[in-house]
């Protein structure tokens, strides 16, 4: 048990506090309107079962939720219960509950059998898991097709293991595999298949869940230098060597650099942290704003600061220098003062943008000017190829975890709107061609 969870005891105390509240504000603060008061009313009782049966009936993924959520400006910022500074521990509550249902091997949900119709999901982050899940319990034969060798997107490659173990991402992976979905790994869409190629397979509609795989760039002078990195391909790579699969040197930070990272969300705390972990001796966070408008969490914010991340307010990097090829000192510009500092690595966390694969090889689907797929409000989600659907990230909605899974559960209910209608002209046009030969 890690040091900060729950035991029994102390989860059903907590559980305990909870008011009840005739209009729950903690449900109306979450984006995917869980039924908090419920379940945590189970586990009040010690209704394990009942709690996580509550807690699936509107969330694929509890035990990542429980961990990476913004709980602060979510369900715990709008518990009547914070304005004594006492709010419930409601992340902590749905991680514990979640990682009892995974420890103690709980009886899953009944199959429901796959009669409604077969979906292809492009990708296995939050959105394409969260799309899975739900058209999986609504009786569909859902297959998703993931270009990594694992599962979990930006869950696996872009969230510490520190914030979230990827022993718990599998779990969660499992536990929507259970439902009936495959997954078949190591399968670029728009490489080893196209879009046309799955409708060919025979699938009803297909889900774009994509992400923003290809990171923004700042086009600074010395910007493109072998010392300069991207926040999601260092975290990846970090994820990847804790993983067995590539070498130390493969990881950009050394023991000793002195690392700057550009951007304030909450990527950059996540690329700050895992540099200070790696030993680096100096990590500097600068942002062109102030602390008040930053994206990231304050509590992220916080770990980060006593972890010994330092961070320079109003400041921007306008050039980065070398010698030999080797970066070696930046110039910081800070309330309009430009000064020379030496440095090892720079790391880039910007935003991303997403990748044109698939746009590229399928006729139809439309971009807007920056790139993210246009999609329509009905059917929710569907893109303006018919039957092909996208949300998350790729369609630039969401901006965490659970606005991705938010987004996504639209986008499900979209598909069986779409794919009900067509099993429906199917039948009529089928009933019609035996009328006609009668």
């Amino acid at each position: 048990m890690a040091e900060n969870d729950y035991t029994m005891l102390e989860a059903i105390a907590e559980a305990k506090r909870c008011l009840h509240c005739k209009v729950p504000q903690c449900r109306k603060g979450c984006p995917i309107s869980n039924d908090i008061p419920e379940w945590i009313h189970e586990l009040s009782m010690g209704n394990l079962g009942n709690a996580m049966a509550i807690i699936n009936a509107k969330s694929n993924l509890p035990a990542v939720c429980g961990r990476v959520c913004a709980h602060e400006r979510q369900c715990e910022g709008n518990c009547v219960l914070g304005k004594k500074g006492e709010h419930i521990s409601i992340g902590k509550l749905e991680r514990f509950v979640s990682d009892f249902d995974s420890s103690m091997n709980l009886i899953r949900e009944n199959l429901v059998p796959k009669t409604k119709g077969r979906v292809a999901v492009i990708g296995s982050g939050p959105a394409g898991l969260t799309v899975a899940g739900e058209l999986a319990r609504k009786g569909v034969a859902v297959e998703i097709f993931e270009m990594e060798r694992d599962a979990g997107g930006v869950l696996m490659f872009g969230i510490p293991e520190y914030r979230l173990p990827k022993d718990v991402v599998r779990k969660e992976i499992k536990k929507i595999e259970e439902l009936g979905v495959t997954i078949h790994y190591n399968v670029t869409i728009g490489h080893n298949y196209t879009i046309d190629d799955l409708f060919a397979q025979g699938f009803d509609a297909i889900f774009m869940g994509t992400g923003t795989g290809k990171p923004k760039k700042l086009e600074i002078p010395g910007g493109d230098l072998y010392g300069v990195r991207q926040a999601i391909y260092f975290l990846r790579r970090v994820s990847l060597w804790r993983e067995g699969h590539v070498g130390r040197e493969e990881v950009a930070v050394r023991e000793g650099d002195r690392v700057m990272v550009i951007g304030c969300g909450n990527t950059a705390m996540d690329a700050a942290r895992t540099a200070v972990r790696l030993g680096a001796s100096e990590v500097t966070v600068v942002y062109h704003r102030t602390i008040n408008e930053m994206s990231a969490l304050r509590a992220e914010y916080d770990d980060a600061v006593a972890e010994g991340v330092k961070f320079r307010w109003n400041s921007s990097i306008t050039e980065i220098h070398h010698t030999a090829g080797v970066l070696n000192e930046v110039v910081v510009e800070t309330d309009g003062v430009a000064a020379v500092e030496p440095l090892d690595k720079v790391i880039m966390a910007v935003g991303n943008a997403p990748a044109s694969r698939i746009v590229s090889t399928t006729h139809g689907i439309e971009v807007d000017e920056k790139g993210y797929v246009r999609t329509r409000e009905t059917p929710y989600g569907m893109t303006t190829r018919k039957g092909v659907f996208a949300g998350g990230d790729v369609t630039n909605r969401p901006a965490t975890v659970v606005h991705a899974m938010q987004d996504a559960r639209k986008v499900a209910e979209g598909m069986m709107q779409y794919i009900s209608a067509v099993k429906l002209l199917e039948a009529i046009d089928a009933e019609s061609s035996v009328n006609d030969n009668i």
